[in-house]
């Protein structure tokens, strides 16, 4: 198997592709199922045990969420 490269990307949703995404999110989340989603043209597979977490960070004016996935592959 190829070994994947590191990478840290951002990647803007409409609303409207926001909201899609976050209705099968929380599908996948209430049934135990994995969540897949293509980000930056990269497809991802997120599995069920996944830790799932919320983190906030301020930084002068600005202020960020991030919902995050973690597992080990």
């Amino acid at each position: 198997m190829a070994k994947k490269r590191d990478r840290d990307i951002e990647k803007g949703y409409s609303v409207k592709q926001m909201v899609a995404k976050l209705r099968r999110l929380a599908d996948c989340l209430e049934a135990g199922r994995q969540f897949k989603i293509q980000i930056a043209g990269e497809r991802i597979q997120i599995p069920a045990k996944a830790i799932f977490n919320i983190e906030h960070e301020r930084e002068g004016n600005f202020e960020e969420v991030e919902f995050q996935f973690k597992w080990e592959r």
